[in-house]
């Protein structure tokens, strides 16, 4: 079986924006479909950058004042889809589920709203669901999928799509779902401590 993937659907959907134009026009550039939500979405359109709606594909709205925008198995069974299993390919095709090569995502700024002295009602709403679950999914999924957690490993992507084009290896992709599994580790760690003192 072949480990190289290619990188043909993007899902986008970031709190921080800044240090992302780069990796947008380089994606778009290879051929890269883009899929995102919100401000998000807003921002790739700015750049000049073609862009599908996540509502588009789940037929849903971004819900509950924007609690609930990715969490839909069209997002999901796109992520988390085995290529090689012909089952999955199946439902995928029955069900018309995209699939989603690459995830670029990261978290409500939960540590900072604590550190800001927000109310326990702010500090709740920072407390991210659709993206911890985006990067847990496309982590566990690495054998096909790239996630890409936070702004860190903004320069780490950059420098793959330079090197690769829009593919990647299984130890590449590993290594993304290494650091995807420590953000997510450190997110639910700085809860539970806040939890436990309040």
């Amino acid at each position: 079986m072949a480990e190289t993937r290619k990188i043909k659907r993007a899902l986008v959907s970031v709190f921080h924006k800044d240090g992302l134009d780069a990796i947008l026009r380089k994606l778009n550039a290879e051929g890269v479909e883009l899929l995102s939500t919100g401000g998000t979405q807003a921002f790739i359109e700015s750049l000049g950058i073609p862009c599908q709606k996540v509502e588009d594909v789940t037929s849903y709205p971004s819900i509950l004042g924007g609690r609930v925008k990715t969490l839909h198995p069209k997002v999901f069974g796109g992520i988390l889809g085995r290529r090689e299993l012909e089952g999955d390919q199946q439902q995928m095709a029955q069900y018309e589920i995209p699939e989603i090569d690459l995830v670029i995502v990261d978290l409500y700024p939960f540590e900072q709203t604590v550190a800001s002295g927000a109310s326990a009602a702010d500090i709740i709403e920072k407390i991210d669901i659709g993206g911890i679950s985006l990067i847990r999914a496309a982590a566990k999924n690495f054998r096909d999928v790239i996630i890409v957690p936070s702004k860190q490993e903004y320069q780490p992507l950059m420098d793959l799509l330079e090197k690769n084009g829009a593919q990647s290896e299984i130890e590449e992709r590993q290594w993304f779902a290494t650091q995807a599994f420590g953000v997510s580790s450190h997110y639910d760690t700085a809860i539970h401590g806040w939890f436990e003192n309040n």
